[in-house]
């Protein structure tokens, strides 16, 4: 079984490398007029709130730049950032990153032992569907760093326009591979005669989670844009002895200009 999932992780990696290759020389043929040479979008400022569910951590807030915009093939979705390739459907082929705050330190009096969990660096393709019932997006990553797992996601976004403010209500659900829960919320051998936990290796993980998006409309050109967002974590995560919670909630709150 281990064999069998090296293989898999070394076919889902190098597979993509002879794809990006292909989509990146069709991407080069296509029509420059299919995307702007101007900046559209919001850039400001933002604080991010994390609710830790490692034990003994502390919650993250953290003051970053809140990117939101397109800029001819590129473009910035908060914590994704890449590059639009070839035209599917509403959108775009992409080729993706994810900035991700799974990693954690183990420098706490109830973590002792366990060694600390390197940050995520998750790259793979997608696509973002504008399409007359709403907007899809649609996510396949591979971590590069040290746990060298999948995440997958599916995300649907509506919207409610209002006079001064516009809702965009989120549903979607999120799976990460056994390889990628075993390396953040699993226990090995090694770690569970260092420390007081028993060894733990679960399955991947199944996260189902409902989210908000506001943006305000201020004086002009300036918004205020806040995100609060509920995930309900699946056995896999809930159960590990370095869980201490069976949901993740995070948001943001961000003051920014809007180009047009």
């Amino acid at each position: 079984m281990k064999l069998a999932r090296q293989i898999g992780q070394i076919l889902f990696v190098h597979s993509f490398r002879p794809l990006w290759i292909s989509i990146l020389l069709c991407a080069m043929q296509a029509r420059a007029e299919e995307f702007g040479q101007s900046l559209e979008g919001d850039i400001g400022l933002g604080g991010y709130f994390t609710h830790s569910i490692i034990r003994g951590n502390n919650d993250k807030l953290s003051v970053l730049p809140y990117l939101d915009f397109d800029y001819g093939r590129m473009f910035a979705r908060v914590d994704t950032l890449g590059i639009k390739t070839v035209k599917l459907g509403y959108g775009y082929l992409e080729l993706a990153g994810r900035l991700s705050q799974d990693g954690f330190s183990t420098n706490t009096s109830g973590l002792q032992g366990l060694n600390a969990r390197a940050t995520p660096i998750p790259l793979g393709i997608g696509t973002f569907q504008i399409t007359p019932a709403g907007a899809f997006m649609v996510n396949a990553f591979h971590d590069v760093n040290q746990s060298k797992g999948n995440l997958y996601e599916v995300v649907y976004g509506g919207e409610l326009d209002l006079p001064r403010v516009t809702f965009y209500p989120l549903a979607g659900s999120e799976y990460q591979s056994a390889d990628y829960v075993r390396y953040y919320y699993g226990i090995s051998a090694g770690e569970a005669a260092n420390s007081k936990y028993a060894a733990y290796q679960p399955a991947g993980s199944l996260d189902n989670f409902l989210g908000l998006i506001a943006d305000i409309r201020l004086s002009g050109e300036y918004h205020l844009n806040c995100q609060v967002r509920h995930k309900w974590l699946d056995d896999s995560i809930r159960h590990s002895p370095v869980v201490n919670q069976g949901y993740l909630d995070t948001g943001y709150l961000s003051f920014s200009y809007r180009f047009k």
